[in-house]
């Protein structure tokens, strides 16, 4: 990674530890492969296990920091809560959570990490409440190519609102990303899974094949599709010459022989479980491998599993499973549902050695990128292009220059505010100097809605008090966005990108006032990653907000990119002025500014909000214009006579 420094990662599941899942495989092989390069590395998942979690629990409130010099060799599972299984028996059934939101609350905000990486971070689970609380980077990788209703469609609002916290989105399927990007859309990056070492088979079951010449062909079938899969399976299977074959079909159900099937067939099919053996060594032992999804649920890891064990497959034309095969000829597709091509193509192949040989050789050759240490060098790659749009990346001034700065007075600046040049707001300017003056406020940013005509007048009659000229402008469709340190007026209505161009143009400084308040025009989070790269500092604080989370999601956000917090009253009446204002160092231009923005203060001051906003209504739409042009007469008169 361009930065040899290591990073804390969560790997978040939403299946229990226990339950053995390919989701959860997935998140614990990617733990395993970076913890190997150096990473520290937690797998976070719920559990079965009560004992496990009470004590991850009471590490957490007792020895955070042991848990983390535990992550420096060897990855530490946190169990965060324990589960209620839907079924017993399916391997991939969803399980509630009981109480783990807390725990996942604590996980995030009581160890320092730098990445998130959730799994599959569909409502309610473990990593959609690890993506709710998370204050770092946030990556999610979804895996399996099936829609799931209840987030889609009944629960989709949620789900977005969820997953537009993510700062990057991964799929391990091309097939997945276009399942997602349907419902959700946004930019995807295809990683395709990782498989650890294919297991030694060691089946305990009727039979243990070994490879070998001479031996017959074994045919493996894993369960994991729809039930009609295994019985489009068997009828093939019917088909077939007596002699010159053998199948195993593995199910974590218990499923044994269906009373149609032959006393021959009987004979030729063994139905093994997890008692037997995994269903990773079935596989791995067998010389083909069968799948039959007509589309309901399909089985990719099945497929997965097979390439790096070097065992080809006979496979439906789902996009996924073609997507796997690809054009490495290290599999036969046919059309779903048909059985007589099919039962056509497994028996050629019972005839056909050279054939099996060849696609042995390229299900190999496919395979051998399906490892852990390649996905964890991808992953590797997507972790450090995050980290790399932290501020503080970014060039400092000379070690001269900061200690100039911290060498001078601390003074308190407000960065949000409007005068009567707004369209909204009946302040006159000399008022609002004044007021500032009054409240102890050594400078101020003037930002008027598309207009800096009142920002000039406020620097050029400003007394004794610092003004930033600055404009909050309207884009096109992602809402508003500050430039400060300007010079000229930007025009409303360009693009956001366009926007941010032009203030950089004139010098300024890029600001994002109130960025999560869904109840102002805001860019929304994908379009706010477009332009982070030009992101000077983010509003974490505004007390015209009226959720509270709104401002707390602003606060995570500047945490995770290290950039530096801004926070203004955006007052609109003088009543509101300096209610939010930064303890900062003095500053001469944008560059000083920023670096003395580092290290500054956000002071709140109490103040009611409906109080200002009833003036701010009073003032600007309550009045008829003669009665304001009264008001704002006798504001001057009041400065004029206190000056």
């Amino acid at each position: 990674m361009p930065d040899a420094r290591p990073l804390t990662i969560a790997q978040v599941s939403p299946f229990t530890l226990e339950a053995g899942s390919d989701v959860g495989d997935q998140a614990a092989g990617l733990a395993r492969a970076l913890s190997a390069r150096g990473h520290r590395s937690l797998l976070v998942a719920p559990s079965t296990n009560a004992a496990l979690v009470r004590e991850t629990r009471r590490r957490l409130s007792s020895d955070p920091e042991g848990l983390l010099a535990e992550a420096d060799g060897a990855v530490v599972t946190l169990a965060v809560g324990e589960v209620l299984a839907f079924s017993p028996t399916r391997r991939r059934a969803d399980s509630l959570p009981l109480d783990v939101s807390r725990t996942v609350e604590e996980v995030m905000t009581t160890i320092a990490l730098d990445v998130v990486h959730v799994h599959e971070p569909f409502a309610p689970s473990t990593a959609s409440t690890a993506l709710r609380h998370s204050h770092a980077l946030n990556v999610a990788t979804f895996h399996e190519p099936t829609e799931r209703v209840l987030s889609t469609q009944l629960a989709r609002p949620l789900s977005e609102l969820l997953l537009s916290r993510l700062d990057a989105r991964l799929a391990s399927f091309v097939a997945t990303r276009d399942l997602l990007a349907r419902t959700f859309p946004g930019e995807y990056r295809i990683l395709a899974p990782g498989v650890a070492a294919p297991p030694r088979p060691d089946l305990a079951g009727p039979r243990t094949p070994t490879r070998g010449p001479g031996r017959p062909l074994q045919i493996v079938v894993v369960a994991e599709e729809e039930r009609a899969a295994l019985r489009l399976i068997l009828r093939a299977l019917r088909g077939l010459p007596e002699q010159g074959w053998e199948a195993t079909v593995w199910s974590a159900r218990a499923v044994g022989a269906p009373a149609t099937l032959s006393r021959a067939l009987r004979e030729r099919i063994a139905f093994i479980g997890p008692r037997e053996a995994s269903w990773t060594e079935t596989v791995a032992d067998a010389d083909l491998v069968v799948l039959g999804s007509v589309g309901h649920r399909s089985a990719p890891f099945v497929l997965v599993h097979a390439l790096a064990a070097g065992v080809p497959a006979i496979v439906p034309r789902l996009a996924v499973y073609e997507e796997l095969i690809g054009e490495s000829r290290c599999g036969i597709p046919y059309e779903p549902g048909d059985v007589e091509t099919l039962t056509l193509r497994l028996a050629g192949l019972i005839t056909d050695a050279d054939r099996r040989r060849g696609l042995a050789e390229a299900a190999a050759s496919a395979g051998a990128t399906l490892t852990f240490d390649r996905l964890a060098t991808e992953v590797e790659d997507v972790y450090a292009g995050l980290v790399a749009r932290r501020f503080d990346r970014r060039p400092r001034p000379s070690a001269g220059v900061r200690a100039a700065i911290a060498a001078r007075e601390l003074i308190d600046v407000d960065l949000h505010m409007h005068t009567d040049h707004s369209y909204d707001c009946a302040t006159p300017v000399e008022v609002l100097l004044a007021t500032a003056r009054e409240r102890g406020l050594g400078a101020i940013a003037v930002t008027e809605h598309n207009e800096i005509s009142g920002a000039l007048a406020a620097a050029a009659a400003a007394d004794g008090i610092k003004v930033i000229v600055g404009e909050e402008v309207k884009t096109a469709t992602e809402g508003e966005v500050i430039g400060l340190f300007i010079s000229e007026k930007i025009e409303r209505g360009m693009t956001l990108a366009e926007t941010v161009a032009e203030i950089k143009r004139q010098g300024g400084l890029v600001y994002v006032p109130h960025p999560f308040d869904r109840m102002h025009a805001v860019p929304d989070y994908r379009h706010l990653l477009e332009v982070l790269d030009d992101v000077d500092l983010i509003e974490v604080f505004n007390p015209r907000v009226a959720i509270p989370e709104f401002n707390a999601e602003a606060v995570r956000f500047a945490a995770k990119y290290r950039i530096p917090a801004g926070a203004g009253s955006d007052a609109h009446v003088p009543q509101g002025l300096g209610s939010v204002r930064i303890r900062m160092h003095d500053f001469n231009g944008p560059e000083e500014f920023l670096e003395s923005l580092r290290g500054a203060e956000v002071i709140r001051t109490p103040a009611s909000l409906i109080y200002v906003q009833t003036l701010k209504f009073l003032q600007t739409k309550a009045l008829p214009e003669p009665a304001r042009r009264v008001s704002r007469e006798r504001q001057l008169r009041r400065v004029a006579r206190k000056s």
